[in-house]
């Protein structure tokens, strides 16, 4: 088989391994079974979820099988990890509908079909109706409060406040781990580096109940040059979902990448061969665009097909070109036409405060239907819609329109 292992070293992904030459050694000699969880907290993945996929894509290409476990039971609670309050708890008909609408997704980038074919899974199934006096007794009794308690993602949470109904998420995801293992020889789990506590704690219970091989591997969280994670768009997080995000302002978003960061994305988010990254990303300069370009339009494409990459594309290089081609535009309905233009961009989300409206507009970074706006108490009027709609530019590369 091929060295999966280092080829997703290679590429940037890989962030820890439990067991380092154990795992390098089991993936060249079997095919192995291996596990991501997806908590349905909202009705679609979002582009860190899409670095997990493309992970267990690639593993299995390489002829190994993946379980996607759709964490209905284990959402009920909210991972606590990285979060500095409780999560907002969901209905069971909310976490139901999620899952429906995120294994569509889910299907986009594992094979259903074959020898290796990937499962997919609701922990909802098993934990639900768990007991909670002999799951205590056979899980709990495995984990020290010292121990769980030395974890980043609970010492965080320490001073603002950690119930215990969230401590309980560990020994749960734990769980799962130990039911996969048991009944499909589920042997690895993967997950992003913020999940090393929770995927420690399921390698050390199935070494301790069943003594068997068990191990886990973290990739690396997708992060700008200054350690932020990518994904975040004045709307909120980047969507899967086209209703949510549409395709054109997900391919923009890769459009305008920093240069520093197109090797990283086309190395975690394409299928391009590593010396075409190499190649691509090597660009200086205005030649780095076009780089920039391909990686929108490959990344677009996983998501939304190659169709929809192909209208982001034009419909981008029409509006950098000049011709003012709306029909992919991201678009906002005002409440009204009679409306400031601090309110419209509000409304449209391209600033998140007045003040941070005035400030754009006094340093001369917008325009509305390419005039530049200079009054901060400029008000939209029925001559700023000749067709219907108005057109605000921020900045060289964001256009939104208003109708």
């Amino acid at each position: 088989m091929t060295d999966i292992i280092k080829e997703l070293e290679d590429r940037g992904y890989i962030e820890q391994l439990t067991h380092d030459e154990e795992i390098r050694e089991l993936f060249k000699k079997e095919s192995v079974s291996f596990y991501i969880g997806i908590d349905p907290t909202a009705n679609s993945m979002h582009i860190g979820h899409f670095v997990a996929l493309m992970v267990a894509s690639r593993l299995q290409k390489a002829g190994h099988r993946p379980i996607i476990l759709m964490g209905g039971g284990t959402a009920t609670i909210g991972d606590p990890s990285g979060r500095t309050d409780m999560r907002q708890m969901l209905t069971r008909e909310q976490l139901d509908s999620n899952v429906a609408e995120i294994k569509k997704q889910a299907e986009r980038f594992v094979s259903f079909e074959g020898d290796n074919a990937a499962i997919i899974v609701n922990n909802a199934d098993w934990l639900l109706d768990l007991k909670y006096i002999d799951f205590m007794k056979e899980i709990g009794s495995q984990f020290t409060m010292s121990k769980m308690l030395a974890q980043e993602c609970y010492k965080n949470r320490l001073e603002t406040g950690l119930t215990f109904f969230e401590m309980g998420y560990l020994l749960l995801q734990s769980y799962d781990f130990l039911y996969l293992h048991k009944k499909y020889n589920c042997k690895l789990q993967i997950g992003g580096n913020d999940q090393w506590s929770n995927i420690i704690g399921g390698v050390e219970l199935i070494r301790k109940l069943d003594s068997n091989e068990a191990y886990g591997l973290t990739f690396k969280l997708l992060t700008t040059a200054d350690g932020k994670k990518m994904g975040k768009t004045a709307k909120g997080a980047l969507w899967l979902n086209p209703e949510r995000t549409s395709p054109y302002e997900f391919y923009q978003y890769w459009r305008n990448i920093g240069d520093t960061e197109v090797e990283k994305v086309l190395s975690l988010l394409t299928y391009l061969p590593t010396e075409e990254v190499k190649r691509l990303s090597s660009l200086k300069d205005a030649e780095i665009n076009e780089a920039k370009k391909i990686a929108a339009y490959e990344i677009t494409k996983l998501i939304h097909g190659e169709e929809e990459a192909k209208k982001a594309a034009e419909a981008a290089e029409a509006l950098f070109g000049g011709n003012k081609n709306t029909d992919n535009m991201p678009t906002t309905e005002l409440s009204s036409r009679n409306i400031s233009i601090l309110d419209a961009m509000i409304e449209a989300k391209l600033v998140s405060s007045k003040g941070q409206a005035k400030d754009l507009i006094n340093q001369g970074g917008i325009s509305l239907n390419d005039e530049k706006i200079t009054d901060i108490k400029y008000v939209l009027s029925e001559k700023d819609f000749k067709e219907g709609y108005a057109i605000i530019q921020k900045g060289k590369k964001v256009f939104h329109k208003i109708v």
